[in-house]
């Protein structure tokens, strides 16, 4: 979009329904192999008092074609570069507090929403940097427990706003993935939301309205 600000990662913007004061934003995360307009197309569906912001991974495989970090799917699991990961965590961080300052968005009300590895991303950055977001939508991820040695202390997630999706019949990330992340975030103080639906790796209605509703009650929620 025309004049945007150039940030850390390349973007998609939608603004606020009303202009003025310090949004809240909403930051959407794709998946593997996807772009940042893939996400994008649910901007219209999500509430309109977000400043939304649809990031491109920084990793390209082939034209349209993004990642966060490389990943390979094996028959005893999942093959990742912790050091890429790692990079692109940093590089997200940047990219969040750099769109806050551009934008002049409300810094205490930063959402994450990522699908797939774009959600493993948004929980990675909810357990290393609670602080700078105010909420996560962890859409058919998993913990990236190779970056655990990075993650925050428990205390510093007290009350922390997240909510968890997975389909029953994910193919590519299975469900036990899923209630991996609801296992481990329940040993934490945080504010945990958790849902399966009977679908595969996808948003489904069912779920999308979940996510949708969710969204509008952090808004709502007192500051």
């Amino acid at each position: 979009m025309k004049n945007n600000p150039t940030l850390s990662l390349q973007y998609l913007a939608r603004p606020p329904a009303a202009s003025g004061g310090q949004p809240p934003m909403l930051i959407l995360l794709h998946g593997v192999g996807s772009n940042e307009a893939d996400l994008f197309s649910l901007a219209p569906h999500l509430d309109e008092r977000f400043l939304i912001l649809s990031a491109r991974a920084p990793l390209a495989r082939q034209p349209g074609s993004y990642a966060w970090y490389p990943v390979q799917f094996t028959p005893t699991g999942f093959l990742i570069d912790p050091d890429a990961a790692l990079r692109s965590q940093q590089i997200l961080s940047r990219f969040i507090g750099e769109a806050v300052e551009a934008f002049a968005a409300d810094a205490q009300r930063v959402v994450l929403m990522g699908f797939s590895q774009g959600a493993i991303m948004s929980l990675n950055t909810m357990l290393t940097q609670p602080e700078t977001l105010s909420g996560v939508v962890a859409m058919s991820g998993r913990l990236l427990t190779a970056l655990q040695s990075t993650w925050a202390e428990p205390e510093r997630l007290r009350g922390f706003p997240v909510v968890v999706a997975h389909g029953q019949y994910d193919e590519v990330i299975p469900i036990e993935e899923g209630r991996a992340i609801r296992d481990y975030l329940s040993t934490l103080p945080v504010n945990l939301t958790y849902h399966e639906y009977p679908m595969g790796h996808t948003i489904s209605e069912a779920s999308l309205a979940q996510v949708q509703a969710w969204l509008t009650e952090q808004l709502d929620a007192p500051k």
